[in-house]
């Protein structure tokens, strides 16, 4: 061969390779990579709303509850708003609250309002809408393509909490405006509290959805074929009603689709998602959407153990009025982005859920406003005045201690986990109160909270200090400290995450006491909370 000839060669070569290359690039920046939440969103439920895309799921115990996430392309989401603020729908002072509470979110639009509603296993169902609002104006407050621009609409305006259906172990609602008025409600049974499980039920409201028109009756048994079958959503199309909902458990589940042109049945079954050969296992609940381009998708869940249960977001093809999902019904990777990846994000790149500064993958909390992110939550299922000061002119947040109580401590300050290994770091300072009274009555520190609590005290009083946590991919954590956060020492031995009552493990910063009597408090001031990955 000639010279000549192995140049061109060579060069053929390198073209095909620049053009691999390429291709790979264009493909990644227009493709998405599941999970898109690699937070503990479980039983999310999503809408759209003109071009804008809104996401509620389970929040339990914790408030701000019922967390809405907005987003234009279903894979970049920001935390904007919570339709629970400061006291969940029921609370007394010593109920029992972890795992309890908020399960199953539905979230719908209809007449110019937003609804959420959600089941109380040991209330019934509420619900909750927004005063009216024109359908429009949630748009225009996202129009701004920047995802860190201000957004100045959210907060929504919600009203009071409303029981609609009164009972014990109902669950998992999901209410569908009809085209002649009426309203219906599909819902499931908690076998915890109602003594049955595995059945779906329908009852019709009244005009306005906030009471019960006729009483829930069962319209499908799944302890045959889909036992466990629960989280239902209520969807018409075509002129059937669509029932989509889980079945065979949240670890090993499957998604079936139920469709019958009568609400009340009977339904036909075709089983559209399971795990099949892919490491994606459930998959759970979760909710369609269209988009205005006429693609469909679904958003549904995944139990990751201590990491929580995360988001993932499938394809769906209509093919003679059956939806198809994934890749030939089995959870797909990766994807190209909703209406043909046009908007060339980058999904692998995590967006900051409540517009914190993003630093070289670090996501960092000054504290320098006069309110807490959205995408911290108290655990004890409401919130105290007394537990916090934002100090925003100089960028502080102070957590006053606050007795315990025997299931907790209610004034932990929590956030997600934000992916299976990451690293939490956090400057403090612990000015415990100085009256003899109290000497050993106060703790600070951070917090791993699950089922089983780790915590990492501050090692010194009255000086700046640093913790920190740094958890690996077997969700095993070590943590440190540090006197001047360059060097570190291992404090305690290395734990394994436990998940809580039906959720990921979380992780914060607390300041508490005994249940000493005295008239005043210490704290623990926090300059700064990061999160890098």
């Amino acid at each position: 061969m000639s010279p000549l000839v192995e140049i061109f060669d060579a060069m053929k070569r390198l073209i095909l390779i620049a053009t691999i290359l390429f291709a790979s690039l264009i493909a990644k920046a227009i493709s998405f990579v599941n999970p898109i939440l690699p937070y503990d969103y479980s039983d999310p439920d999503v809408i759209r709303v003109g071009d804008t895309y809104l996401m509620t799921s389970s929040s339990f115990n914790n408030v701000p509850g019922l967390q809405i996430l907005a987003s234009k392309d279903l894979v970049h989401w920001k935390i904007v708003d919570a339709a629970i603020r400061d006291r969940l729908p029921g609370y007394e002072n010593g109920d029992k609250v972890l795992g309890n509470f908020v399960w199953a979110p539905s979230i719908r639009e209809h007449d110019g309002r937003l609804y959420i509603f959600y089941g109380d296993p040991d209330r019934g169902i509420y619900c909750l809408r927004t005063k009216p609002i024109t359908r429009n104006e949630v748009n225009r407050a996202l129009a701004a393509e920047n995802n860190q621009s201000p957004i100045t609409y959210f907060p929504l305006q919600w009203e009071q909490p409303v029981l609609v259906m009164e009972g014990k172990g109902y669950i998992d609602p999901c209410p569908l405006w009809d085209e002649d008025g009426r309203v219906w409600l599909c819902h499931a049974l908690a076998g915890s509290r109602a003594g049955l499980k595995s059945v779906l039920l329908m009852a019709e409201l009244n005009t306005d959805a906030l009471s019960v028109k006729t009483p829930s009756r069962i319209i499908y048994d799944g302890h045959a074929a889909h036992p466990t079958c629960e989280g239902p959503k209520l969807y018409k199309r075509n002129g059937y009603y669509y029932i989509m909902h889980p079945a065979g458990g949240v670890k090993n589940g499957w998604q079936v689709v139920q469709r019958s042109k009568n609400i009340y049945g009977p339904y036909e079954l075709k089983v559209t998602l399971a795990q099949g050969k892919t490491a994606v296992n459930g998959p759970h609940q979760g909710g369609w959407v269209e988009t205005p381009q006429g693609e469909n998708w679904f958003m549904h869940f995944q139990d990751v153990g201590a990491a929580g249960r995360i988001v993932h977001l499938q394809p769906v093809r209509w093919v003679n009025d059956w939806p198809e999902m994934g890749h030939n019904g089995e959870p797909v990777t990766s994807y190209r982005l909703p209406d043909k990846g046009t908007k060339n994000l980058k999904s692998e790149e995590i967006v900051p859920l409540a517009g914190k500064e993003i630093i070289n993958h670090k996501f960092i909390d000054e504290f320098d406003k006069n309110e807490l992110s959205l995408d911290w939550q108290w655990a004890g299922g409401y919130i105290d005045p007394k537990w916090y000061y934002c100090n925003a002119a100089n960028s502080l947040l102070r957590l006053f201690s606050a007795p315990c109580n025997e299931e907790l401590m209610p004034n932990m300050l929590l956030q997600k986990i934000p992916a299976v290994a990451f690293t939490a770091t956090t400057r403090v300072r612990f000015m415990p109160h100085k009256d003899k009274k109290m000497q050993g009555a106060e703790h600070a520190g951070m917090i791993v909270f699950g089922r089983q609590t780790f915590t990492l005290e501050v090692p010194v009083t009255d000086e700046w200090c640093y913790l920190r946590l740094v958890m690996n991919e077997k969700q095993q954590g070590q943590f440190y400290t540090s006197l001047d956060g360059k060097r570190w020492t291992p404090s305690g031995e290395l734990f394994q995450t436990v998940a809580g009552y039906w959720t990921g493990a979380q992780i914060g910063l607390f300041c508490s006491r005994d249940n000493r009597t005295f008239n005043d408090a210490g704290w623990l001031d926090v300059d700064w909370f990061e999160i890098s990955l």
